[in-house]
């Protein structure tokens, strides 16, 4: 049998199938259904019923479905939804919207993008809320409590 009469192996988790662990793979893997752990292979296709939640590791990254977790990939075509707690590492991201969803956005929760030619070595996680609010914000507040405590105490005659 020679390459071109070969079939092409994929690895799929069927919709309403849960696969939980490590699934490493050398051909692509194609997910329907729910994987929760690692998964390690050239290519990775989440569809619009599937949910990919842990570390992925892939050449190529293409997800119309729910991702959550640290995904790498050299290349990440997503058109679904990023959950929160959730860091992407890849050269190339294209984003696109979703056909199930408003045709003029695509969801991304609280997430740590990190794309182009050398991403970060050190993986920075997602921040908690309270972290989150901008500096300017956060200089409103204060001055706000200061003008309040003011307000407060006593003008000496």
């Amino acid at each position: 049998m020679t390459d071109d009469t070969r079939e092409r192996k994929v690895t799929t988790v069927e919709a309403e199938s849960e696969f939980k662990g490590t699934l490493t793979s050398k051909c692509p893997v194609l997910v329907h259904g729910t994987v929760d752990g690692q998964v390690n292979t050239p290519e990775l296709t989440v569809t619009d019923t599937g949910l990919v939640v842990g570390h992925v590791t892939a050449r190529e990254l293409r997800s119309s479905g729910v991702l959550q977790g640290h995904l790498t990939a050299e290349t990440m075509y997503i058109s679904g939804t990023v959950r929160d707690n959730t860091v992407i590492r890849a050269r190339s991201l294209e984003v696109n919207p979703s056909r199930l969803t408003d045709p003029l956005h695509v969801v991304f929760g609280d997430c740590v993008l990190e794309v182009g030619d050398e991403p970060a070595v050190g993986v920075r996680e997602p921040l908690d809320r309270a972290a989150e609010r901008p500096t300017a914000a956060k200089a409103s507040i204060a001055a706000a409590d200061a003008r309040e405590n003011a307000a407060e105490r006593p003008v000496p005659a």
